[in-house]
């Protein structure tokens, strides 16, 4: 994965997932997965989240410098959504 936006968006996007079900142990290894991307392909570091009604809005250090990209709501939350659309598709299965 070579583009730190497409990096961003896939770690988010499965981020919100494992915020509302934090149980979901596919959800934690693939956000883990997307996260360690982000630190070691990225170098980045200090990594935090915040939104509003409209964006979620990532900070970051890379480089020694304080960075800052914005995600539509809409396009981050379309996995969460289908989730909660159809529960029973996306079952939480124990190791």
């Amino acid at each position: 994965m070579n583009s730190l936006q497409d990096a961003l968006y896939n770690w988010l996007t499965i981020k919100v997932v494992i915020d509302k079900r934090p149980d979901d142990t596919a959800a934690v290894e693939t956000e883990k997965m997307f996260y360690d991307i982000l630190l070691d392909n990225h170098h980045l570091t200090n990594i935090e989240v915040t939104t509003d009604e409209e964006m979620y809005y990532v900070e970051y250090d890379q480089k020694g410098e304080r960075k800052k990209q914005r995600f539509p709501r809409e396009l981050i939350e379309v996995m969460l959504k289908q989730i909660q659309k159809e529960p029973e598709k996306y079952r939480n299965f124990s190791e």
